[in-house]
């Protein structure tokens, strides 16, 4: 996931994505893996991106985009607004998402400050849920857990899942990897059944799920492209991405 400094890439490829072009509405594309081709292609951004050009993104094919909306219980994204409502404004389907520090306070505490500072969710067709961020620690490379057990984080992202649940109406949607989630969270299925899955792969497909999930609803195949920030597939038409905007579906 993008967060608000751009870091060297701790995940490695294993297969690159191809780099051949395809041209739609004279726009170069990135060719897409075979069996994704034609799902709403899109986005995520933080303050990295600042003033992104989301008319432009729009032309090259962009249909949604999640936008960083806070980190721990402190941090908020000083762009989130601009970026929020300039996606809204383009035609873009858009969601916050919260990057999760569970070493620096509750699930309780950070999913509060979360829909407090722009993580909120409404059925109006261009709200998509919000999503949290669980990955290895950027800041402690030896604590890629954030020094919690299996069982700790299980129970951190329940409590960060029921606070946002309870204020908005909405399980969150969960971004990960399948490494992370297996090691951190001990391959945990207490989730897959009502938390959507966003996939952090960057490969020619999707592969091994983690723990718990049979689909994907969203992936993250690229941390570079056609549109600013990470790339990403929504793993359905572009009907029934706004049906899941709005709960329906």
């Amino acid at each position: 996931m993008v967060r608000d400094r751009k870091p060297p890439r701790s995940r490695a490829r294993l297969l690159a994505v191809s780099v051949a072009t395809l041209t739609i509405g004279g726009t170069a594309l990135a060719e897409l893996p075979g069996s994704t081709a034609g799902k709403p292609m899109g986005h995520d951004v933080s303050s990295y991106q600042r003033n992104v050009d989301w008319q432009g993104a729009k032309k090259k094919g962009a249909r949604f985009v999640y936008v960083k909306a806070t980190e721990s219980h402190t941090y908020r994204n000083p762009y989130f607004g601009r970026q929020y409502e300039g996606a809204r404004n383009a035609g873009l389907l858009r969601g916050a998402y919260h990057f999760a520090l569970p070493n620096r306070s509750s699930g309780t505490a950070q999913a509060a400050h979360f829909v407090g500072n722009g993580g909120g969710w409404r059925a109006d067709d261009w709200t998509l849920p919000p999503a949290l961020d669980v990955e290895h620690n950027p800041y402690d490379k030896k604590k890629k857990c954030y020094g919690l057990s299996k069982t700790e984080m299980v129970g951190w992202i329940k409590a960060f899942s029921n606070e946002v649940n309870r204020r908005t109406g909405r399980r969150p949607v969960i971004y990960t990897t399948t490494g992370w989630w297996n090691d951190c969270t001990g391959g945990s299925r207490a989730f897959g059944a009502n938390h959507p899955l966003w996939l952090a792969r960057y490969n020619a497909s999707a592969g091994a799920l983690p723990a718990g999930w049979t689909y994907w609803t969203f992936w993250q195949h690229d941390d570079s492209g056609t549109f600013p920030g990470d790339q990403n597939l929504f793993n359905g038409s572009m009907t029934g991405l706004r049906k899941f905007a709005n709960a329906e579906g």
